[in-house]
């Protein structure tokens, strides 16, 4: 991403500037999450690196092919970049599961045998068995179940880069967990790029391997998510937390307990814990 500006309402009275000059790069096969409050810019920069929005000045260039170029197809586009938005159940909208799947790889023209291909391992992969799904409604099944399903649609393409917007928002506690647990698998298995947006700090602390930090439509900061959480000052600064289990270290040590430095999950925080305790004995 190289110098990404956008202007909404451009000369109009209530124009806006919603993204300043944002540069980045992504390596292949790297999670990255996006963080930041609340209108910072992190939605329409992902609409921008699906194609949908088109930037006022830069370039966004994926696998070596500039997606913002007038020249290139928005077939192309998607099938370079997958794009899951919020709440993406309420786009189901087939008579069954697995023609809701099929519906984006028909339309790349595959043959009838690679789109039921795709179907199958698509489902696999969120964590749904095919023969048992297949022939149901999509508007039959659970909350959680639905957004499996809608994910697994643009997983059916194969992007080469896949945006999660907030693809845990408004789930129970063991939605989340199913949901997180299977975008970790597909990133295993597909070891495509995966981009995260969320506002919970704890899902990127586990997942992420690089963050980026969105502010007033700037990129304020970028680093691994110890790099980032490490700052607790600057984040608080622009209303963002840092994750529970980092806060509670950051608490015992400054109790004068010493315990290790950049914990990030609960498994860390167990670990620091346990090792102190030893240290005790």
């Amino acid at each position: 991403v190289k110098n990404i500006s956008h202007i909404y309402s451009e000369g109009l009275p209530h124009e806006s500037v919603a993204l300043y000059d944002i540069s980045f790069d992504i390596a292949d096969g790297e999670f990255v999450g996006i963080i930041g409050h609340t209108g910072s810019g992190k939605s329409t920069l992902l609409q921008h690196l699906n194609g949908l929005l088109k930037p006022k000045s830069g370039q966004i260039v994926v696998g070596g092919v500039d997606i913002t170029s007038g020249k290139v197809s928005m077939i192309d586009v998607r099938r370079r970049t997958g794009l899951v938005f919020q709440y993406p159940e309420y786009q189901l909208f087939e008579e069954t599961v697995a023609k809701d799947v099929a519906f984006g790889p028909n339309n790349l023209g595959l043959s009838h045998e690679e789109v039921e291909q795709r179907v199958e391992e698509a489902l696999r992969l969120v964590g749904l068995d095919y023969h048992e799904f297949k022939d149901k409604s999509p508007f039959d099944l659970s909350g959680g179940e639905k957004r499996k399903v809608a994910i697994a649609g643009v997983i059916a393409m194969k992007p080469e880069v896949l945006i999660l917007d907030e693809p845990t928002a408004g789930l129970d506690p063991k939605a989340h967990r199913d949901i997180l647990n299977m975008i970790e698998n597909i990133h295993d298995h597909e070891k495509n790029i995966t981009i995260l947006v969320t506002h919970k700090m704890d899902d990127v602390a586990r997942l992420a391997d690089k963050v980026l930090v969105m502010e007033s439509g700037k990129l304020a900061m970028v680093g691994t998510p110890e790099e980032i959480f490490s700052q607790k000052d600057k984040l608080q600064s622009m209303g963002l937390s840092i994750p529970e289990a980092t806060q509670l270290i950051g608490e015992l040590r400054d109790c004068g307990i010493p315990l290790a430095e950049n914990v990030l999950t609960l498994e860390q925080a167990e670990e620091a814990l346990v090792q102190y305790f030893k240290d005790r004995k």
